[in-house]
């Protein structure tokens, strides 16, 4: 009976020891497998723009848990959802109309972060590289949650990485128009009324300088000289136009009027820059000088240069047309033709 009493006694231990041990494996491994598994979604949230990279472009993000976070909104290309306080927008375009809202993008082309008209303030924004022709790869790194786009063709691309939106360039008129949009697309409704406020009481100032020193009928001009080509220009395409024909209301020649407002630009031959060319002349150039063009037959004899009527000015302050470029090139050529003095 002694016997028969231990040896139950071994068993009973036995048994506990085992399920001890049992339960104790049973935790270690629900532990490790929480681990495992978080330690994947960790990677996979962290090396997304890595994996992505390897690919090219990144999968489209998921949506947000909560709907709150998105909002949905139609663009050119379709109805789209969009971050509704987006922190990492990619803009390769449309930087001017950001900035006015206190919005710094994370990455932009090369060509408008030299944009000396806002350059200064835009120290540690990636270079996506050229103008028009955006580097993917780039992009992927910089981990964008918006990208803003005026072209539908690396829309494809461009939206697996984040979503994007497309407006094309034209469509959005001037400044009002600009601000008001990006405004409500980035939840900026009151800093884009500020800032246009300041704008408009700005323009209207230069416009009332200028109205008293010029005469209401004189026409306008926007002309730029390449190395071989003579280009003239509308009211929405850079080099002076919106500053000149949209803020200062001023007006091209009449009879050629028609032909660059719904262009917006034309090539010109030496014959027909006489034609296009007004009693005032805003003219583009990274080559030739005011003094240079006095002494050319082409130019010497046109009304606007016998009366002194002529501002030149290079590229890198005439192309650039977002609303902070306009309100100082306003003020820039209204300087020149009512000055202070």
């Amino acid at each position: 009976m002694l016997l028969l009493g231990c040896a139950l006694l071994l068993i009973v231990l036995t048994a506990c020891g085992g399920g001890s041990d049992s339960t104790t494996n049973g935790a270690n491994q629900t532990a490790t497998t929480n681990s495992a598994t978080n330690g994947s979604n960790q990677a996979a949230n962290a090396g997304g723009a890595t994996n992505a990279g390897e690919a090219g472009v990144s999968p489209s993000p998921s949506p947000a848990a909560e709907s709150s976070e998105f909002k949905k909104i139609k663009t050119v290309s379709g109805e789209i959802e969009v971050p509704v306080n987006p922190k990492r927008i990619v803009a390769e375009e449309y930087l001017g109309s950001l900035i006015p809202l206190g919005v710094i993008p994370v990455g932009a082309p090369g060509l408008t972060l030299q944009n000396l008209y806002f350059k200064d303030a835009l120290k540690g924004v990636a270079d996506t590289g050229t103008y028009g022709k955006m580097n993917l790869e780039k992009i992927v790194e910089l981990n964008p949650d918006l990208i803003l786009s005026s072209s539908s063709d690396n829309y494809a691309q461009l939206s697996k990485i984040a979503p994007t939106v497309v407006v094309p360039y034209g469509n959005l008129k001037n400044a009002h128009e600009e601000l008001t949009y990006f405004g409500e697309l980035l939840g900026k409704q009151e800093e884009a009324e500020a800032w246009l406020k300041n704008y408009d009481a700005r323009i209207a100032a230069a416009k009332e300088r200028v109205d008293k020193a010029v005469p209401a009928g004189a026409s306008f001009s926007i002309l730029e000289i390449a190395d071989k080509t003579i280009y003239t220009y509308g009211d929405n395409f850079g080099r002076g136009g919106q500053p000149i024909y949209q803020a200062l209301g001023r007006k091209p020649p009449a009879k050629v009027a028609g032909v660059i407002m719904e262009k917006q630009w034309a090539e010109l031959s030496q014959e027909m820059v006489a034609e296009y060319a007004g009693d005032y002349l805003i003219i583009t150039s990274n080559s030739r000088t005011l003094e240079e063009l006095n002494k050319d037959p082409l130019w010497s004899t046109l009304p606007a240069f016998k009366n002194g009527k002529v501002y030149v000015w290079k590229e890198e302050r005439s192309w650039y047309y977002d609303p902070i470029a306009v309100l100082s090139q306003t003020e820039e050529l209204a300087n020149w033709l009512a000055p202070a003095n």
